[in-house]
């Protein structure tokens, strides 16, 4: 287990029941953080009670959690979650860039891709991460020095997959944002890192599949067999699960990694090595 007592980890796009977000900010508090936890509605899918039960699950072990609703693509709503964030806990020691745009009609060759969508998918992973990390970084640098700053990346960040552009290209830009921060920001004790998840069994996999379906399958027989491709064929023998990043993050934001930055940590089971 990691020390985290006494920090406030900031952790974006966390108000699903399934997602990275979520397990993230729920990992955090069990090691000991309080957690100020984002995402774009309170709502949840269904059954699930949005934002306000990850907030709930946060305090019943213990710690205290706020959530705050917003874009994280733009600049008002990243000063308002700042606000809110220092407002209630006076600063902000880790922050956990997750919040990504749902996949739609994105996933089509590049001859057919609409401008929108490019940009609406730069918007929130790549734009949303620069607002935010801007933000936090101001923070951190005007007291005292330290902090952690972790990045979602993907695979798919390292590596091209046709029918990805706009998603690869914000992914890229992750990375590659995730370097120049950690140059710029090592000098005050800053560690920036990113995590780069291959297919991560969370509800965004339903959305994925149900853009790049092949004709003659529906969305839930696509979602099966990209589920079970991943679980015959990564070397591990199973698709990520989002504890798996909650468990990176939770050693990216410890003192355990006190000497890690700039790097992009692959978590894909041995799927992809490069």
């Amino acid at each position: 287990m990691y020390n985290l007592d006494g920090k406030i980890a900031l952790v974006t796009g966390a108000g699903g029941e399934r997602g990275i977000g979520r397990a993230i900010a729920v990992r955090l508090a069990e090691e000991g953080a309080d957690v100020v936890v984002n995402d774009i509605t309170n709502e949840g899918r269904g059954d699930w009670g949005g934002m306000p039960a990850v907030v709930d699950q946060i305090r019943g072990l213990g710690r205290e959690s706020i959530g705050v609703t917003g874009s994280v693509a733009s600049t008002a709503d990243v000063e308002s979650i700042m606000a809110r964030a220092i407002d209630q806990f006076g600063r902000i020691d880790i922050l956990v860039n997750n919040a990504g745009a749902l996949a739609g009609k994105d996933r089509v060759p590049v001859v057919d891709l609409e401008e929108s969508e490019f940009d609406r998918i730069i918007e929130t992973n790549l734009k949303g991460t620069f607002l935010m990390s801007q933000a936090v970084a101001r923070h951190m640098l005007s007291r005292e020095p330290g902090g952690k700053i972790i990045n979602i990346s993907s695979v798919s960040g390292k590596k091209g997959n046709a029918r990805f552009a706009a998603y690869c290209s914000s992914k890229f830009g992750v990375i590659g944002l995730t370097q120049v921060l950690a140059h710029e920001l090592a000098p005050h004790q800053i560690n920036v890192n990113a995590i780069c998840p291959s297919l991560v069994e969370t509800e965004r996999v339903y959305g994925m599949a149900s853009a790049l379906k092949p004709d003659g399958m529906t969305t839930e027989e696509f979602r099966d067999e990209m589920v079970n491709r991943s679980n015959t064929t990564v070397p591990l023998g199973r698709i990520a699960q989002a504890e798996d990043a909650a468990r990176t993050a939770a050693w990216l934001a410890s003192d355990e990694s006190q000497y890690i930055t700039g790097e992009s940590v692959i978590l894909s089971g041995g799927s992809s090595m490069f």
